[in-house]
């Protein structure tokens, strides 16, 4: 396992987040972490990226406490995407991508032939090498967001965490995201993505992590925690599925 999360627990005041939750992560999985809103997933995996500290449980990259890595090494190996994907600066596409290169540069540092390419292959990847002159603060969410994605593949982490990286995207750009995603598992890489498209976890997640109300309330392969009846008692739905071209289809067919 490249990555685990040891009997995770995080408060806040005195909300329970997270209580005891554990996961882990296999070298060319792609997991994803679903739930309904509240369930501690963006939680989860901003502890994960070592954005958040728990009040109690631990974090193993490779074996070693992840506290006990160098930052610069740790940035190098996991990429994270957060929710909103927010960019504030007024930069160029261009330049924002190129920002994901910068944990393999000494301070004042200039881009090396071996970072322009990395730019140019993820902005490629991503399908914003025509907006390279485009001002970030321009551009629409979903064009934003893939330029933030674009980002995440020039720093060519081991570990992708995303969180919601399809929520602002129509159906054409929520596919190829994830059909980059999961390339990147199978060139032997990683990723955990948080989702609320339950079809998008069918088709590309290897295995799933359900959450309610910071709990893990399931765990394992894909089809057998989409099939599992606990599946429709934490989101509070009747859930109907449907064979399709693809796989099973799933259809929230009313609340409870």
């Amino acid at each position: 396992m490249i990555l685990q999360a040891q009997s995770i627990s995080l408060q806040i005041g005195e909300t329970t987040i997270l209580n005891d939750v554990s996961a882990s992560l296999e070298t060319g999985e792609l997991l994803g972490l679903i739930g309904p809103n509240g369930a501690g997933k963006t939680s989860l995996l901003r502890v994960l990226a070592n954005l958040q500290t728990a009040d109690s449980g631990k974090v193993l990259f490779n074996q070693q406490a992840m506290s006990s890595i160098d930052r610069r090494e740790l940035a190098q190996a996991l990429g994270y995407l957060a929710q909103g994907a927010p960019a504030h600066w007024p930069l160029k596409v261009k330049r924002l991508v190129e920002l994901g290169r910068l944990p393999y540069l000494s301070p004042w540092e200039r881009l090396s032939r071996k970072d322009h390419d990395a730019v140019t292959q993820a902005m490629a990847q991503a399908e914003v090498t025509h907006l390279a002159d485009r001002v970030v603060s321009t551009l629409s969410g979903g064009e934003r967001l893939r330029t933030l994605l674009a980002r995440l593949f020039a720093t060519n982490p081991a570990i992708i965490l995303a969180d919601e990286p399809i929520a602002a995207l129509d159906p054409y750009h929520q596919l190829h995201t994830m059909e980059l995603l999961k390339q990147h598992c199978l060139n032997g890489g990683s990723a955990v993505v948080v989702l609320h498209d339950l079809n998008m976890a069918a088709r590309f997640c290897d295995r799933l992590l359900l959450m309610r109300h910071g709990e893990v309330a399931l765990s394992g392969t894909t089809e057998a925690v989409l099939g599992h009846p606990t599946l429709g008692d934490v989101y509070g739905i009747e859930v109907e599925t449907i064979k399709g071209r693809t796989g099973t289809v799933l259809v929230p067919h009313s609340r409870l």
